[in-house]
């Protein structure tokens, strides 16, 4: 019985550890990977995922881990495989590489992160980071590790610089998770659609409301069809009149005020006139705001601002026009 156990002892001890899960052929690999896929001492982002799990175990292999280190130092970005800071340094260690790095408190007071790495046999390499490589990265201050913690960032930027020029064999051309998380960009979409309503005709009801209105201001030259048009449209833009309406309010001619022609016979002279003063007031034109019921009604009365004389009343009448605009548009 004790020959029996010295034997079983001696053959593990010439195994190494003597219990080791790592798959010699693809079904143990699939097999290990569906009990790796279910269980809750792998990463998230492998549970659930047999498939995941197996190329993650084969990326360990080219690169000396363990499955179970594999998964637990492998991260998929972007459907690329990276390596946490923490395994990237463990690989070159084991390799002899010397790795020398500044403190984080250096790098806060420095503004720079260091890293040098000394293979054996090689020339050192220094690569170094600093918060103005961090700026124009767009990294400094960017939601997530870069605001808790900014200066550990900046030194596992300086390390795999570092690492990878100088240990990229090793690495096996594997690049960093913390500088891969940095790359992740929302996908642009380019400017997003605008969608307009579908036009619809000016209501009809509504234009024969406003018509006799609109042939008063035609008639008395205050304004023109066409600039009535305009001026609708643009507070309407999503109710463009129709061409028979255009047509309708282009049919209407200004009246000649035949009290304004000169009929005074050339050899007298004209009798003094009193001055007629404006022809509409500041107050007029505010109680027609105040009055209006509808945007077309308060439009009609914002015609006669420009005829008030003083341009700081024609500032005040147009803020009230403003101020009431928005409330008829908000009913």
């Amino acid at each position: 019985m004790n020959a029996v156990t010295t034997t079983e002892s001696t053959a593990l001890a010439q195994r190494g550890m003597g219990f080791d899960l790592s798959p010699q052929n693809f079904e143990q690999a699939m097999t290990f990977s569906k009990y790796l896929a279910e269980s809750e001492m792998v990463p998230k982002q492998y549970r659930g995922r047999p498939g995941d799990c197996l190329i993650a175990m084969q990326w360990g292999h080219e690169i000396g881990l363990k499955p179970l280190q594999a998964l637990q130092s492998i991260a998929p970005v972007n459907g690329k495989p990276n390596l946490y800071g923490d395994a990237g340094k463990a690989m070159l260690l084991a390799a002899g590489c010397e790795i020398e790095e500044d403190d984080t408190a250096i790098i806060r007071a420095t503004g720079t992160a260091r890293c040098k790495i000394t293979r054996p046999g090689r020339r050192p390499v220094e690569r170094t980071f600093s918060i103005e490589d961090a700026k124009t990265a767009q990294l400094w201050g960017k939601a997530g590790p870069w605001t808790t913690s900014p200066y550990r960032q900046m030194a596992w930027r300086a390390f795999w610089f570092a690492a990878r020029d100088a240990a990229a064999d090793l690495l096996r051309g594997m690049g960093g998770k913390e500088e891969a998380d940095d790359l992740v960009r929302s996908k642009d979409m380019g400017p997003a659609d605008e969608v307009k309503p579908e036009p619809t005709p000016y209501p009809a009801e509504q234009f024969a409301a406003n018509l006799p209105k609109w042939r008063e201001v035609i008639q008395g030259a205050r304004k023109t069809a066409d600039d009535l048009i305009a001026f609708t449209e643009s507070r309407n833009p999503n109710t463009p009149m129709t061409e028979e309406q255009k047509a309708t309010l282009r049919g209407i001619k200004p009246v000649k005020n035949a009290a304004a022609t000169d009929v005074t016979p050339k050899n007298e002279a004209a009798a003094p006139t009193a001055d007629p003063g404006p022809a509409i007031t500041f107050a007029q034109v505010s109680d027609k705001l105040h009055a209006a019921k509808d945007v077309d009604s308060l439009n009609l009365a914002a015609d006669l601002v420009s005829q008030v004389p003083d341009t700081q009343q024609q500032a005040e009448l147009n803020a009230l026009y403003e101020q009431r605009l928005g409330e008829l548009e908000r009913q």
